[in-house]
């Protein structure tokens, strides 16, 4: 199925952005202060309050976010660091770039999640933390995890970066993680272009993220009212990874355009699975029972009940005019990873980096090319039991 000339190709991602956050930032330059300053302060209010946080402290990037919240966590070089290798690579790289060892852990075929089972099978002598990833948005069911690691002692870091939005037991995902971290690169459903956040319930460890997001600063040495200020002291090794008042500005937009974001992607992503749930060898990710995912990636398993594999779809999708892309890789399959492959395999983690792809759900997306999408996989479908038809 072949687009038409007036068919435009149907992208899978697509920002989210308008005038509003155009004219946000605008105001930000016309005051004359871009570095980090009040529109940060007010965004990490406003997030933290969102999300039911009591803490919260923007930084650069998701992978910032990561970093800061294992350091303050207290995770050491040394340290085993128990992490899903179905994750961004972002989310394993933060575990090397503290000087810890990754540990993979399986996920949950059906969810994409880790469970508290393939957590605790595992733990070594040295695992200080975990990283739970909400996988495409896919609450992660915490209190399976924490069941296992808080008789331990171990803390659980939940790496929210495509969940802002998804809702766990009837909260805010995060809300009761003692460490969070969340991203808003130009693919997360709220952006600034690049951005992270580190939301956490220890009042300790977000005034310490704050002081090593600026190169460990002493804030308590600046700002005293003096003409000439005393000179800051630094106590630690620290990162320059803030957030400017221009990141902050368009945060702050897209924070009060969440809910009307989250409702059109609810909207598409219950749409595709009414119409091709018939489709057999097709099965999109759906919410698990302990919450509500945000459909920040609508992932779809191809089956061997469906005439194409995975790369097939993809390809047949491509000759209508439609971007679609693989799901995530699995970290343990790239270079820097491949030692660390446990010897049973992970074989959950496997199945979906095989046999998934991502189907575009944004809000410029039109109910006309969305019934093209549907009916591009619907009709290869069509066409294999037509022709077994025929033979017989």
């Amino acid at each position: 199925m072949r687009p038409t000339v007036a068919e435009s190709r149907i992208e899978v991602l697509v920002p989210c952005l308008g005038p509003q956050e155009a004219e946000a930032v605008a105001r930000v330059v016309a005051a004359g202060w871009i570095a980090e300053g009040r529109a940060v302060a007010r965004f990490e209010e406003e997030f933290a309050r969102v999300m039911r946080a009591p803490y919260a402290a923007a930084v650069s990037s998701g992978s910032a976010a990561l970093q800061l919240a294992l350091v303050v966590a207290g995770v050491r070089p040394g340290d085993d660091v128990v992490v899903p290798s179905l994750a961004f690579i972002a989310t394993v790289n933060a575990v090397r770039h503290v000087g810890a060892t990754p540990v993979f852990a399986d996920v949950d075929p059906h969810t994409g999640t880790v469970t508290g089972a393939t957590v605790d099978r595992v733990l070594t002598p040295t695992t200080t933390a975990v990283i739970v990833v909400d996988h495409a948005g896919v609450p992660v069911d915490l209190d399976d995890i924490r069941s296992v690691t808080d008789p331990l002692g171990i803390v659980v870091i939940e790496d929210a970066a495509c969940a802002a939005g998804s809702m766990y037991r009837a909260q805010p995902v995060g809300a009761t993680a003692e460490v969070t971290a969340w991203s808003f690169s130009d693919r997360s459903i709220l952006t600034t272009g690049e951005g992270g956040m580190l939301t956490t319930t220890h009042a300790r460890w977000a005034a310490r993220a704050k002081r090593l997001r600026e190169h460990a600063a002493d804030a308590a040495s600046e700002g005293d009212g003096l003409l000439l200020p005393r000179a800051e002291e630094y106590a630690e090794v620290g990162w320059d990874c803030r957030m400017t008042d221009l990141q902050a500005a368009v945060g702050l937009v897209q924070l009060a355009r969440l809910p009307e974001i989250l409702r059109r992607r609810r909207e598409i992503a219950d749409r595709y699975r009414r119409e091709l749930a018939g489709v057999a060898g097709l099965r999109l990710v759906a919410d698990p029972a302990w919450g509500e995912g945000n459909a920040h990636d609508l992932w779809v398993e191809v089956g061997g009940e469906y005439p194409l594999d995975r790369d097939g779809v993809i390809e047949a999708l491509r000759e209508a005019g439609v971007s679609a892309r693989r799901g995530t890789r699995a970290a343990h399959r790239q270079a820097p990873y491949r030692s660390l492959t446990p010897p049973e395999g992970l074989p959950g983690t496997a199945r979906l980096t095989d046999g998934t792809l991502v189907l575009p759900v944004h809000h410029a997306l039109t109910d006309a090319e969305q019934g093209r999408i549907i009916a591009t996989l619907v009709q290869a479908q069509r066409a294999v039991v037509t022709a077994a038809e025929i033979g017989r």
